[in-house]
């Protein structure tokens, strides 16, 4: 058979080393290695600042930006063509030089309640204490359940559910998506609505990143791109760059399809949930950017901006 002269003849894959991360760079091999299937699809492994430093919170040492830098340079320097990201952990505004290409189509995008003792957040006594990584996840908890002891917790889902299996922990909250990937849907004690815990713009999703020029690497990866998932992710990722968002950012953000349109909900919130300011936005999908912005002014209008840490907001 011959190679046909579009296809590529070799992909190398960037990623996290943990085995969430791994999972989701062998599902795009997969994915392409079925579409060119002459092709030699590798994967290149490493481990990155955000998973060396897991003594503190990530809003202290850096934010998102650390589980992805070490992949960018991997591609600068030509060892690596894309890199896979669960896209809650990608940073709003993207470096010079690099471009996400392509967004696959979303696993469940909700957080999960995960104890061994419990059954839900409502069945928590007063003094509980429920792990999380997010302020995001802190201030929605703080807000509904200030009986609650919010403690950080670190490292990747594995050494997270290890540390709740321990004692640490009489709870936690994990994105349902990787729980499910990992197929751990059994740890799943309930599946917090968005009316509960609205998720990280972008949870559930994948990005897959290149270099920006790289017509040719976006014209192979183009089949795996899912355009309502997109449009969906980039309305919540400008409401979130709108308002500064990172991880010192307490905010969710929220878009779904409904009856043909696009309906976006956010919040911003006060690290302790003393103060929350959420609403919502509808229009068409193809305005994804557009809704998004328009969300984040309506929510500054209502004093949102006041919630956001200082120079936060552009």
């Amino acid at each position: 058979m011959v190679r046909s002269p579009s296809a590529p003849s070799r992909i190398v894959i960037a990623t996290r080393e943990s085995r969430l991360a791994m999972w989701q760079a062998l599902h795009v091999q997969s994915r392409l290695q079925g579409l060119y299937p002459e092709a030699e699809i590798e994967i290149l492994g490493m481990t990155t600042r955000g998973d060396q430093i897991l003594d503190r919170p990530l809003s202290q040492i850096g934010g998102k930006g650390l589980f992805i830098k070490e992949l960018e340079i991997a591609m600068q320097e030509g060892r690596a063509d894309l890199a896979v990201h669960s896209l809650k952990d990608v940073p709003m505004e993207m470096p010079e030089g690099f471009a996400l290409t392509a967004i696959t189509a979303r696993e469940n995008p909700c957080d999960a309640f995960v104890s061994n003792r419990f059954a839900g957040l409502d069945a928590l006594p007063s003094g509980a204490v429920v792990g999380t990584s997010s302020l995001r996840r802190e201030a929605t908890l703080r807000a509904r359940y200030p009986h609650l002891t919010i403690q950080p917790l670190r490292g990747n889902l594995d050494t997270r559910l290890r540390k709740l299996d321990e004692g640490q922990y009489d709870a936690i909250i994990l994105a349902a998506a990787g729980l499910i990937r990992l197929g751990l849907t059994e740890r799943i004690r309930a599946v917090l609505t968005p009316e509960q815990s609205l998720p990280a713009p972008g949870q559930g999703a994948l990005g897959i990143e290149i270099q920006a020029g790289r017509d040719d690497l976006a014209a192979w990866i183009a089949p795996l791109h899912d355009p309502l998932t997109a449009h969906c992710v980039r309305a919540e990722r400008a409401f979130s760059r709108a308002l500064g968002g990172s991880c010192q950012v307490p905010l969710g953000g929220h878009a779904l399809i409904d009856g043909g349109e696009l309906w976006l909900r956010g919040f911003v919130a006060a690290a302790d949930g003393s103060a929350v300011v959420s609403g919502e936005s509808r229009g068409p999908a193809g305005d994804d950017e557009a809704i998004g912005r328009d969300l984040a002014a309506r929510l500054c209008a209502r004093g949102a901006d006041r919630l956001l840490p200082h120079n936060a907001q552009q």
